[in-house]
Formats: C-alpha cells, structure tokens, sequence
C-alpha cells in the first residue's frame, strides 16, 4: 500500500493493492449478510464480495438456489444515504447500489433494479420467479454503518454456504488486488474512477406485487372503522404500508416522517422512543378521538412494531416481536412454529406449545432451517418467528381458498395484519388481545460499540460448549446435563465442580440483593441464557452484526424485565461492565468455564 499523495503516474504497472492509500478492511458474514462502518465500506470492497457470491450462486444447482449467467438477477436499496449516494462525512464512501448492479453486470447477469422497497418485497418478488437477489441495508444498525444481503433463488443464504462462499472470495479478492492498477476500475481510495453512476431505471413491480400479496390473501378482510398511526421515520417501507392499510379501508394518519436517517431496533426500543411515539399518539388523540394502535418497521421494513393504546388511559404499549409472533401463528392456524432461543418463554405455557419444535439458536438462517426440518417431518403450515418481530413462513398458507405462498425470509408486513385483523375478529383491542397470552414478559437491550473479540471471551468465560455441554439444569439431585439435541450427559467429577464454581461466579453477579433467585439452569444455545429460581431470565448474546453485546429478559412482570436489562447494561457499573472488568464477589473461585475437560457419556 502506498503512501497517500503519491502521483498516480507513479503506480502505472503496478498491483492495484500497492497502490491503495488506505487499508482495507474485509467485509465478514453476520446474521443478516455484510455490514461494516460505512468508512470501511468501499465499492472495491462491495464489489469483490458481491461478484464472489454470485460466482458462487452460479456453481451451485437451481434446486438448491442457483442462477444462471444471463437471467434476471434483483437488487434494492434502503433509505440510508450511503445505500445510492456517496457521503462526504463518511470520507466520500457509498453508492453501495452502483457497486451491486456493476457486480451484477460484470459477473454476466442483467440486473434490475427495483428501487427502495422493503426487504421482503425484493425477496418475494425475486423467489417468486427463481432468481437471485441482494437488498442493500444496514437494517436497524447505527447510521454510520450499511451493508447488503444476497439471495439465492429460493431464499436466504444458510450457514452452510458460508464456508464455500468465503472460498470464493479468496479467490476473487487475490485477482482484483493483483490487477495491473492502470487497468482496474477501482482508483487508489478503493472506489470506481469513473466516480458518480446513475443507476439504471427502476421496476416498480416488486412493490406492487408485494402488495398485492396481502390484498389477494386478505381479500374477505376489512379494516374499516380502524383509525391507526403509521410511524414512519426512515423505513423505506413507510409509504407502501399506509398504502395497504389504507387499502384494507384503515384511517391512517402518518406520523414521524425522517429525510434523516433514524436506526430502529424493534429489539431495543427504549423509554426515549417510547416516549417519543406517546408524543405523537396523544397529539392525535384529541378530544373524543380514538387511535387503535401504532405501527411501523425498522429500516428496512423485515421487522415490524406493533403497539396498542389503551382505550381508557390513552397510553401506548409496545408489544415485542415473539409475543407478536404467537398472535399471528394462532391466527394463521400453522401445525409447526419454530423460533430462537431469546423468544419470550411465554411460548412453552401456551397452546402454541403442543406445535413448537425445538428451539434454535439466535438468527433467521438457523429459523429457516428449523422449519426445513418441520416440513421434511411432514407439517403442512409451518412458520417461525424472532424476538425482534421479522416473521417467516416456511409453508404456504391457505385461508378460505387463497394461497399465501411461502416466504422464507423475515417480513413486517404479516404480522401486523394479522394482529390488526385478529383483533378486528375478535371484536377487541390490541392491548386485551395481547393480554390473553401467558403472563411472561420480555424486553432486551445492548450496549453499543462493544468490541466483539471482549464480549466472546466474556461468554466464553461461562460456557462449556467446548465439552459439547449445551445445557445444564441445577436441581436438588444435584446436576441434568445435557448435549446437542438434548441428549442427556454424564460428566466428570472434576468438570461438575468446575460448572458449580461458574454457577457460584455468575451469581457474584446476579444478585440476590437485585432481585435475582439462586440459578437453576444455564443454557448454550446461542450464548448464556441463565435462568433463576424467581423465574428470571438473562441472556447475554454477542450480536452477530455489529460491535454490540446484547442482553434479553424475560420475567412475570414488564417491569421487572426492564429492570433486568438496566441493571444489566447500565454505565459505568452495570452487570456487563462488571463482567468485563472481572469484578464481582473476588473471594469467588476462578472460573474453568472455557477450559477443555474430558466427559464420558
């Protein structure tokens, strides 16, 4: 890599990577495709990785999701600056959409460009046809960051595509640096020297037939009557949504409206925007108005949020994706629901619990392939759901003779029908509707840049994953230790103690005198999910898209599930700052959690 300022005369014949000013950084998968801070994110780097997957889409078979040079292939952006425009803040980074469709073009596609729509709109319309696809979002993560997400032709990429992908992007990387740097399109900052692209002319099908998804499916259904607000701040979907609930024959008044970029996680919504969100829904309500409930979605409209106001109080309340989830499967009527281990535990006590499978760990692949499983079972109305509301169907669906095909991909737009129509059904409001669900309550919350390789090594520290231990439950015989799949587990003397010794250090931390009971059960699906003797849950979880460490509750009370999550992620001290620095009782013994210990089974 040169130094910055060197003539460009002087780099003529030389590899392109000599001639970088800068020092890239490599783009990784995450729960939901690439992401990376926008400063990082250089068309070069955009590009290696997109053109490295569609190689990859086009070595594998249709039946397993492939493409073939020459057809169709789809791609849409979000509203965030840097998805089609370049940002000067961000050191000119972004026009991430003119890298896609150049990637797309050069590895021998037609692209086609479908504008700003919803995640799920782009999905569908791609699946639908059997070609491939890649949305360009950073979804609800910080604006200083985006990123894009590649589709197969029959739905998302699976964990198992990963390795052979990344095979692929060796490959790609070690040609695009190697070439002649007189002769890439890439200039010494990593980004096209043609500069500035128009992208082609959009198609506005995928819009309109993601719409008329919903009206075909719900065509004997009605909102009318039904006055709602739509919050819209930046979700590229905010428009489509009015559209369609004004469609249904909804009164919906828009609220909110951002040309700024505002980054909603339907997983964290705080005080600050629920208060924000109560601001606008009292200013609605006047007089003997009424407002049955609020609506919206995160960035790029996969994930919904749904809240109800109280008729009386005229207060909104915040219903959190998996209890969202619950209402549409019922109102669905699926034989199968499939959801992650961070979901509200709600699930087990209700009658969605005779039709749950095992739960997996935290991401829409590993839902995805949790349904697969359901359906080679032979279930016929499968779906599944995340905490954070995005909900899937792995079936199609038939409802009074209309099909609704099959989306393997999170949507928004699903559930908050269903749970608008359920209510609408049953001739009550949201906020009763919700209260007839099991009287268990999640909330979650994280802390920001939150170095990824520290909040690994902290839950490492916890877990025995390494012994193949997944769960361990503290009972008055002493310990039920168990293996993938559940299969029960004989441990060591020496490794018993050792899981004793972590039980006794996590409550240093759990404390009695912060409500928490004595541990009962630890869990290493996808993290540490601790659970109590009170009923309790804590969760600690490094996100898989960002530098975040994630903590979800779960309790017989809002508030305490709140509480919970403060305690947990407050600054400077809270139970995730403690943890890190190694405070705690120190008269603790040492933990041996991450430690290698031999079983016999």
């Amino acid at each position: 890599m040169r130094k910055s300022g060197t003539d460009s005369q002087g780099v003529i014949g030389i590899p392109l990577v000599s001639a970088l000013t800068y020092e890239p950084r490599e783009l990784g998968f995450g729960t939901s495709g690439r992401r990376g801070r926008v400063v990082d994110l250089t068309q070069m780097e955009v590009y290696i990785n997109a053109v490295a997957e569609l190689a990859f889409l086009q070595s594998i078979p249709a039946e397993e999701g492939g493409i073939v040079k020459g057809e169709e292939f789809f791609f849409a952006y979000d509203l965030r600056p840097s998805s089609s425009t370049c940002v000067p803040e961000q050191f000119g980074r972004g026009e991430i959409a003119q890298a896609i469709e150049r990637a797309i073009s050069d590895a021998g596609m037609m692209p086609v460009n479908c504008g700003c729509i919803p995640t799920p709109a782009l999905a569908f319309h791609a699946i639908s046809r059997g070609k491939g696809s890649v949305m360009i979002t950073g979804s609800h993560i910080p604006f200083d960051r985006n990123g894009y997400k590649t589709n197969t032709s029959c739905g998302e990429l699976l964990k198992r595509h990963e390795q052979p992908i990344g095979d692929f992007v060796q490959v790609t990387r070690e040609r695009i640096y190697n070439q002649p740097f007189d002769e890439s399109p890439f200039n010494e900052q990593g980004m096209f020297k043609t500069g500035h692209a128009d992208l082609s002319s959009e198609d506005s099908s995928a819009r309109s037939g993601y719409m008329q998804r919903y009206l075909d499916f719900f065509e004997d259904r009605s909102l009318d009557g039904m006055r709602l607000l739509c919050y819209q701040h930046s979700a590229v979907g905010r428009d489509l949504l009015v559209d369609l609930l004004c469609r249904f024959g909804a009164e919906v008044i828009p609220v909110g409206r951002s040309e700024e970029f505002v980054p909603i996680d339907t997983e964290n919504i705080d005080a600050d925007r629920l208060s924000a969100i109560q601001a606008l829904a009292t200013t609605a309500i006047s007089g003997s108005s009424k407002v049955d409930a609020v609506v919206s979605t995160d960035g790029d409209s996969d994930r919904p949020m749904v809240l109800g106001v109280d008729p009386d109080m005229r207060a909104v309340r915040f219903f959190s994706g998996d209890l969202l989830g619950m209402i549409v499967a019922e109102y669905l009527g699926a034989d199968a629901v499939v959801v992650p281990l961070n979901c509200n535990d709600g699930i087990d006590a209700s009658r969605l619990s005779a039709i749950l499978e095992p739960k997996t760990r935290i991401g829409s692949p590993y839902v995805i392939a949790g349904m697969a499983q359901a359906l080679e079972r032979g279930k016929q109305r499968v779906c599944g759901w995340e905490a954070n509301g995005g909900f899937l169907t792995g079936s199609d669906f038939i409802r009074s003779g209309r099909i609704l095909a099959a989306l393997p991909t999170r949507d928004a737009v699903l559930p908050i029908l269903c749970a608008l129509f359920s209510s609408r059904d049953e001739g009550v409001s949201l906020c009763e509707l919700f209260s007839r669900l099991p009287k268990r309550f999640s909330y979650a919350g994280l802390i920001k840049q939150f170095p990824r390789a520290v909040s690994l090594e902290m839950i490492r520290q916890f877990s025995f994953t390494n012994c193949g231990i997944q769960e361990v439950v503290f009972n008055q015989n002493g310990l039920d230790v168990r293996g993938l799949g559940r299969a029960s587990m004989e441990v060591t003397i020496e490794l018993e103690s050792r899981i004793q010794e972590t039980r006794e250090r996590l409550e240093t931390f759990f404390r009695l005198a912060d409500g928490f009971g004595a541990i009962v059960g630890l869990n290493y699906t996808d993290g540490v999910r601790i659970s109590f003797s009170n009923g309790d849950v804590a969760h600690l979880r490094t996100s898989g898209n960002a530098d975040e460490l994630r903590l979800y509750a779960v309790s017989d009370s809002q508030i305490r599930a709140e509480k919970i999550v403060k305690l947990g992620i407050a600054e400077p001290d809270g139970i995730l700052r403690s943890i890190e620095k190694g405070e705690g009782d120190q008269a603790a013994l040492k933990i041996h959690g991450g430690a290698e210990v031999p079983t016999r089974q």
